[in-house]
């Protein structure tokens, strides 16, 4: 399963590359931290199979949930399984939190 760690995203956001960013975080939590990831899109990990089709293919999608354990590592897998180019962020939005990356107040 492909990763991607909190340097290279940085790296991919600081060189315009196209990628899709979902935040797969449970309601519960992500409303609890009331931000996320500037340019991330919420998608409800419990209702994957509704959503997982929307999921552009013509670019890497980076999945992230609160620790980049269990949530964004199967989520991603689901979607590699699937043909796309998934990968979950390592240490998830925790990691990305704690290294000072930028974050924003919820969008959506």
């Amino acid at each position: 399963m492909s990763r991607i760690s909190i340097c290279e995203l940085e790296e991919w956001q600081a060189a315009g590359r196209t990628f899709s960013l979902l935040d797969v975080r449970r309601t519960s939590v992500r409303l609890a931290d009331a931000t996320e990831i500037p340019g991330a899109h919420w998608c409800d990990p419990e209702d994957i199979f509704t959503w997982k089709d929307q999921v552009p293919r013509d670019r890497p999608a980076i999945i992230y949930c609160a620790k980049g354990h269990e949530i964004s590592q199967g989520i991603a897998a689901t979607l590699e399984a699937m043909g796309l180019d998934a990968r979950y962020l390592i240490d998830g939005f925790a990691g990305w939190h704690s290294a000072g990356q930028p974050t924003q107040s919820l969008s959506n």
